[in-house]
């Protein structure tokens, strides 16, 4: 499997470059990731949800901020609606003109939910995995957003995630799975988790408009990452089928799942 790579313009002209990779050949996919993460954490994490799929060309690339992409100190480049600009510009590059299936968990859902929004024509599906927080679920993680942005500010990223750390909520989630910092520069991550905090979904009639086949991946018992949030995309979206995984083995099949279905929607 081929993999390249290529700089890219950030949306608002400020000339840096989101680290990214293309790989394999077919369909065009492009492949995001979760607040804090990166394509590597996904990785680790056995979160890259269109791994050994054939028959996809997958852009898969670092949000700004997060991995190898430059960042910046202002909450406001962190916001959904920020990441979505950012993805836009890159659709317009790496696949100019076509449509375009999008596979996200968490941040990653919740960017591609909202640049579908605003400009429908650009997606040919969208597997939401692992939809976060929004609408009435999203206050009190907001608040716990505030706060780990203050206690990075004063004990660094990585000594933040040792404090923080707790074992796996949900049954789904592999209770030895490597342990990693959040993959973002303590300089910027303050400011992504201030964004997140201050960031929603669009309203519900207007993700009520999103037309295109929508795979919900998710999993039970993760306040992070509410299952109800899933339910109610599914009751919303004229045209979405939930997978709710409840074990490590089911989530290791996601990417299976993924390339079904969008392989069977097609171009």
């Amino acid at each position: 499997m081929t993999t390249t790579r290529r700089p890219h313009t950030l949306a608002g002209g400020n000339g840096n470059a989101l680290a990214h990779d293309l790989r394999g050949g077919g369909l065009p996919v492009v492949q995001l990731h979760g607040l804090s993460s990166s394509r590597h954490r996904d990785e680790v994490f056995g979160l890259d949800l269109t791994a050994g799929r054939d028959g996809l060309q997958v852009l898969r690339y670092d949000a700004r901020g997060h991995g190898e992409s430059p960042g910046s100190a202002d909450p406001a480049d962190y916001t959904w609606p920020a990441l979505a600009g950012d993805l836009l510009v890159m659709l317009d590059e790496v696949f100019p003109g076509r449509r375009v299936h999008g596979v996200g968990q968490s941040m990653g859902a919740a960017t591609l939910l909202t640049a579908a929004v605003a400009e429908p024509d650009r997606f040919a599906s969208l597997t939401l995995g692992i939809p976060p927080t929004a609408w009435q679920w999203r206050r009190e993680q907001s608040a716990l957003y505030d706060l780990a942005a203050r206690q990075v500010e004063r004990w660094g990223g990585a000594r933040w995630a040792e404090a923080t750390r707790q074992p796996p909520t949900s049954p789904a989630i592999d209770p030895d799975r490597p342990f990693t910092a959040p993959d973002v520069a303590d300089e910027w991550l303050p400011a992504a988790f201030r964004g997140a905090a201050g960031t929603d979904l669009p309203t519900r009639e207007e993700v009520a408009g999103v037309s295109v086949p929508v795979l919900l991946l998710a999993w039970p018992d993760d306040a992070s990452h509410p299952l109800a949030v899933a339910e109610h995309l599914l009751d919303l979206l004229p045209d979405a089928r939930l997978e709710v995984a409840r074990t490590p083995a089911e989530v290791a099949g996601w990417p299976r799942v993924v390339g079904g279905f969008v392989r069977g929607v097609g171009g």
